[in-house]
């Protein structure tokens, strides 16, 4: 176990991230003008690009500089081990097929991991130059102004955010789900990238979101920001997120949101 306990080494923490948040999406800012597709992971719609890599390449190398015997688990790279107790949870470019296209709804994911618990996180949005953070116990901070998420509203005023998977019968059973819940709230939004997502709930971008097939990295960071800003972040039946759903609300909205769609097998590839 780590011997990091007090409020200001989880500060620390998060200020690492935040600094070498913000190199990496400046180096993949740059990078997206005549990007190209370098390969695909689980499907041929599922991308990743040469600055995907770079990116992380230059988040870890960062990170290990400071801190050579941390834990490293990045989407690209696979894992590196370590001996100090924390472990760095990397999605170098969440939301690639977005950043792929030009579109600006892409981000860079950094979160510190204690115990399985993540501690703090810096999620940077470099097209829109805003940078979120958090500390465990500590808030969120958005441009550095304390971050607070609106109060829940009923389900059927919810504006939901979701995403759909990279397999196509996931992404019909995802299709199905969307049929029923649609016409129980106020809208549906689809944006590409997990971190724009959850943290976007915190601005009050959305009301709700729900969706499966995320990995750890893509909620790690996000998920500690949402939370710290008040809002709720597990799994279906009030369950902790993981790769079968990430529900995340206000408590109250959330719950509903939860009911509606167990029945539906949200978390199934039907």
């Amino acid at each position: 176990m780590t011997t990091i306990q007090s409020p200001h080494d989880l500060e620390k923490l998060r200020d690492l991230a935040v600094a070498v948040a913000a190199e990496a999406g400046e180096l993949a800012a740059k990078g997206q003008e005549g990007i190209t597709v370098l390969d695909t992971k689980s499907s041929p719609t599922d991308v990743v690009t040469e600055m995907d890599r770079a990116t992380e390449d230059l988040i870890r190398d960062r990170l290990l500089a400071a801190r050579p015997h941390d834990a490293v688990l990045g989407e690209e790279g696979g894992g590196i081990e370590g001996s100090s107790g924390v472990r760095w949870v990397v999605d170098p470019i969440d939301g690639t097929v977005n950043y792929l296209y030009g579109s600006p709804d892409w981000g860079v994911a950094i979160g510190a991991e204690i115990d399985g618990q993540v501690v703090a996180a810096a999620v940077y949005l470099p097209v829109h130059g805003k940078m979120f953070e958090a500390v465990l116990g500590g808030g969120a901070r958005l441009d550095g102004r304390a971050l607070r998420a609106p109060e829940a509203v009923p389900l059927e005023r919810a504006l939901v955010a979701t995403g759909f998977g990279y397999f196509p019968q996931r992404r019909l059973q995802q299709a199905k789900v969307l049929t029923e819940v649609i016409p129980l709230v106020r809208d549906i939004r689809r944006g590409g990238s997990a971190a724009v997502d959850i943290t976007g709930m915190a601005t009050g971008r959305y009301n709700a979101y729900y969706e499966r097939g995320l990995h750890l990295w893509d909620w790690a960071a996000p998920g500690l920001v949402a939370s710290e800003a008040g809002l709720r972040v597990g799994g279906l039946h009030s369950g902790p997120p993981s790769n079968e759903l990430v529900i995340v609300a206000r408590p109250g909205l959330y719950e509903e949101l939860d009911a509606l769609l167990a029945p539906l097998g949200a978390d199934t590839d039907g």
